[in-house]
């Protein structure tokens, strides 16, 4: 294996580049820092950088700049064009000027197919690709507790877990690939379970009830889900900051519902993911597209002839 496993994941050795500070990025990012591992880090817009620069961590100008000082390059953007863009087909792109040996993992929510065509074209330069999405919101990341979906190979994702561990649980799917797809089988169970809680909340206050004792009440029953825990009393409370934008639920159940027309794979019926997808393509239209994902409360109540 051409990386540098089975050399230990250290602070003091390891040089990790990192792209992609929004939100949840920049949590992320964060956790390796405060860890005591140095960063080289790049955005498009440097001003999103400023509170991990004064964290210690390194501004570089451009993706391959980063490639050129790192070990280790973690990536979390928003959409696969940016992916596709950053790290095979930009003259600075990141495998423009990597090193032999280096370990790419993309955090971002992606395409299965693309995640593959990273692998290929990391290996073609002597180097290893995890597609790693996540799952876990911005509470989450901040306090390291994100489901990490990984594919690959399995001995690097192994050797990754010091870096993991910082960040949540990895749980290792398969070949390159595996982890995008399992991150749109989460995607798709995460909308219906936001979908059936803005209904239930719509229901619990057309009947006359108290939307927090309704909450309480079925938290603790077969209701009850990580969804309802993280959103609940977000959406009573009409906090709609995103952990993870509205729009990027439109792109993840679209590539749930397009999938298998570009992989060839088995047709799999999704009408739910279908409703969805529509619902959350409502909040877009309504301009809503960069709030939390937990707004989809907002279409529910629109439709009902409320705010």
């Amino acid at each position: 294996m051409n990386t540098p496993y089975p050399t230990p994941i250290t602070p003091s050795q390891t040089r990790i580049g990192w792209i992609g500070t929004g939100v949840m990025g920049a949590a992320m990012a964060s956790r390796l820092l405060s860890a005591g591992y140095t960063l080289t880090i790049y955005a498009r817009n440097p001003s999103k950088t400023l509170s991990l620069q004064s964290q210690g961590a390194n501004l570089a100008s451009s993706p391959a700049e980063v490639a050129k000082s790192s070990d280790i390059i973690f990536t979390m953007l928003g959409h696969p064009p940016d992916v596709r863009q950053i790290v095979l087909e930009n003259p600075d792109s990141i495998l423009s000027s990597i090193n032999p040996g280096t370990v790419l993992i993309d955090h971002t929510s992606s395409h299965p197919v693309l995640a593959k065509q990273i692998f290929d074209a990391a290996r073609g330069k002597n180097c290893w690709s995890v597609d790693a999405p996540v799952s876990g919101g911005d509470i989450g990341a901040r306090e390291g507790k994100l489901a990490i979906l990984a594919g690959g190979d399995k001995f690097v994702v192994k050797w990754l877990t010091p870096l993991f561990d910082l960040m949540g649980k990895v749980n290792y799917l398969g070949g390159a690939g595996c982890g995008q797809s399992c991150k749109i089988a989460n995607q798709i169970t995460v909308g219906g379970s936001l979908l059936g809680l803005s209904e239930g909340l719509v229901f619990a206050e057309a009947a006359g009830l108290d939307k927090s004792q309704w909450l309480q009440a079925v938290r603790s029953g077969a209701a009850g889900s990580m969804v309802m825990d993280l959103f609940g009393e977000r959406m009573i409370g009409r906090d709609f900051r995103p952990g993870g934008f509205a729009e990027y639920m439109v792109k993840d159940l679209g590539m749930g519902l397009d999938v298998v027309e570009e992989d060839g794979g088995e047709v799999a019926v999704l009408p739910g993911a279908g409703l969805c997808k529509q619902l959350f393509s409502g909040m877009v239209a309504n301009g809503d597209g960069k709030l939390g994902s937990q707004g989809l409360v907002t279409v529910i109540e629109r439709i009902n002839g409320k705010r």
